[in-house]
């Protein structure tokens, strides 16, 4: 139960409507527990009455015998009918509490699972599938929502019957009691055996679940290169065996449940015929009534469900502690990308950045795989300035791009902007300030217009297509079917690269960014389409700080400064006519584009 502990918070929040749902809960149960009593008084009252008639001359001497005797079980009946509706009432109340305040928790899990998600770095995410975190955050939260609900309500109902039941029936007599209630110890130990197997099974099943949601959900993201090596058999065998080792541990758990619940029964049954023989001796004895057995039989039935539920109600607690301890093994991963304690909230206004950038001898290395990113890396951008990162690939020229922006923090030196260090500066307004287009283009599947505005929600169709013409997509957009309203799909599948490009970098210029980080983004577009993105650059790149990352020289902007990077470090450095000078990696590059061009 430790790992459930974690839920208190959300008992304390919604502990007004948990005391309500404890009261009706009781207060069903107080009206269930009556009836085997009025029940008990009616048998009585029948077998006294007819005694009585037998003892003075019989039934046919008393022709008002049927009417009297009718009369009392009606009023009987209706009591019992009485007594049922109340409970009934309450039980709706007592669902309508405790139930309700299960779906509010479940929703506000979710909300928080969601949140840390957001906050986790990016390291976290490279650890982890998406199908695992997929897995908490739906069917490991709905597995503590069982516990939630159904277990503490039943729970609740449960204990209340138990108390009052039997406390009923040992004031009736407590021998008849004790010999009732035997099989109970041995019903514990039964508990305490099946939910240790129940926990460690269920642990692994839903272990093996969110492997199989990693499995499908890849597959399905990576469709286009299943289908185009022809992989699809082969990845439905993988499919299928993991899916068998699901069948196979899923079957394990049926099997412990399916042994379990007639182990249930058949000690409820044995309670009972041990009633009806013991019972009857004392009957014979004079020490109760044929009624009272009636009512034992009646309370010993009332409490099969509850017993019966004991096992299910392990298994769901067994089952909710394995999977909040899973939810908590994220909760409690505390993301290394912190905002400083003076920061702002996502909702307050961004300030401006002058975007005087200085990299301080930086060394990186990425914390999972201990890979050398970057060696001593020293640069200066001042605002307004255009830099250009050129190098081999793998030479570190996205991770200064993810370092600018905070997806990491540096290993040695220091990142300032404006003056101050990187990791002083608040968090929100440092990205929103900062135009990034990454080399990994990803939209979601929302419209084209909602892709754009995602760079700043709320803007107009007018707005947005201005920053389209800008990323020179504008034509394709109205284009499309419904034209900005057109669904991308997901992961803008609709789409071709050089359109998610260019509907990226519209997405970045909307955001109106006083920095503007391009990594590779035009890598999938025309030369022609590639030149009119240029041309609005060096117009709308002005007044601004940029940092261009790219493979190739564009000649149509105007670099400040250009610097190469080559085995993790800064081998070159200067403007475009004092690295063609120099005779390195930049001029052999700008050679081969060049002749590349004369060629076509």
């Amino acid at each position: 139960m430790q790992h459930l502990a974690y839920l208190n918070k959300f008992f304390w929040k919604y502990r007004w409507r948990f005391l309500l749902g404890i009261i009706f809960v009781g207060l069903a149960n107080w009206f269930r527990v009556w009836q085997p009593k009025v029940i008990r008084n009616a048998l009585d009252t029948v077998v006294v009455q007819v005694t009585h008639y037998k003892e003075t001359g019989g039934i046919a001497a008393h022709p008002e015998a049927f009417e009297e005797l009718g009369s009392q079980i009606a009023w009987f009946g209706a009591g019992v009918i009485a007594l049922a509706l109340a409970m009934g009432l309450f039980m709706f109340f007592m669902r309508q509490t405790i139930i309700v305040m299960s779906r509010l928790i479940e929703y506000d899990m979710r909300k928080e699972i969601f949140a840390h998600y957001e906050s986790l770095d990016l390291a976290f995410f490279k650890r982890n599938s998406t199908g695992d975190l997929m897995s908490r955050i739906s069917e490991d939260v709905s597995k503590v929502r069982m516990f939630l609900g159904p277990t503490i309500l039943y729970g609740l109902d449960l204990t209340f019957l138990f108390v009052l039941a039997i406390s009923s029936m040992l004031r009736v007599s407590v021998p008849l009691t004790l010999w009732s209630l035997l099989p109970l110890p041995f019903l514990s130990i039964s508990i305490y055996w099946v939910s240790t197997i129940i926990n460690k099974r269920s642990e692994k099943i839903q272990r093996q679940l969110s492997f199989l949601t990693s499995t499908s959900q890849e597959v399905y993201s990576g469709i286009r290169v299943v289908k185009s090596y022809g992989q699809e058999e082969a990845m439905g065998r993988h499919f299928a065996e993991q899916s068998e080792v699901f069948r196979q541990k899923s079957l394990g758990l049926i099997r412990v449940n399916a042994f379990f619940f007639p182990l249930m029964l058949l000690m409820v049954g044995a309670s009972t015929i041990i009633t009806v023989y013991v019972g009857g001796l004392h009957v014979v004895q004079g020490n109760i009534t044929a009624g009272n057995i009636a009512e034992f039989v009646i309370y010993i039935n009332m409490l099969t469900w509850p017993v019966t539920a004991i096992g299910w109600i392990a298994s769901l607690t067994q089952q909710a502690a394995a999977s909040q301890k899973r939810i908590n093994e994220f909760l409690n991963t505390a993301p290394t990308i912190a905002n400083p304690a003076a920061a702002s909230t996502p909702d307050e206004p961004a300030g401006t950045f002058r975007g005087h950038i200085v990299f301080d001898n930086v060394s990186f290395v990425y914390p999972d795989t201990g890979i050398q990113a970057l060696k001593g890396v020293s640069f200066e951008v001042l605002p307004g300035e255009k830099l250009a990162i050129v190098g081999r690939t793998g030479a570190g020229k996205t991770t200064i791009a993810d370092l600018l922006v905070r997806m990491y923090d540096v290993t040695e030196g220091r990142i300032m902007l404006d003056g101050k260090d990187l990791r002083e500066h608040d968090l929100y307004q440092l990205r929103r300030r900062i135009g990034y287009v990454p080399q990994d283009v990803f939209l979601f599947s929302d419209t084209v217009l909602g892709n754009i505005a995602f760079g700043k929600p709320g803007i107009s169709r007018e707005q947005a297509a201005f920053y389209a013409k800008s990323a020179a997509v504008h034509h394709d957009i109205i284009g499309l079917p419904k034209g900005y309203e057109t669904t991308v799909g997901e992961r803008g599948v609709t789409l071709s690269g050089g359109q998610k490009q260019r509907v990226s970098i519209a997405r970045a210029f909307a955001k109106q960014p006083d920095v503007v980080l391009l990594d590779d983004c035009l890598s999938a577009v025309d030369t022609h389409t590639e030149s009119q993105i240029l041309g609005y650059l060096e117009q709308a790149l002005s007044d601004k700080t940029a940092i261009i990352i790219t493979h190739r020289i564009y000649s149509m902007l105007e670099f400040d400064k250009i610097i190469v990077l080559e085995d993790h470090r800064i081998v070159e450095a200067g403007t475009h006519a004092e690295l063609i000078e120099k005779r390195g990696y930049y001029a052999e590059l700008f050679e081969k584009q060049s002749t590349g061009d004369a060629v076509e």
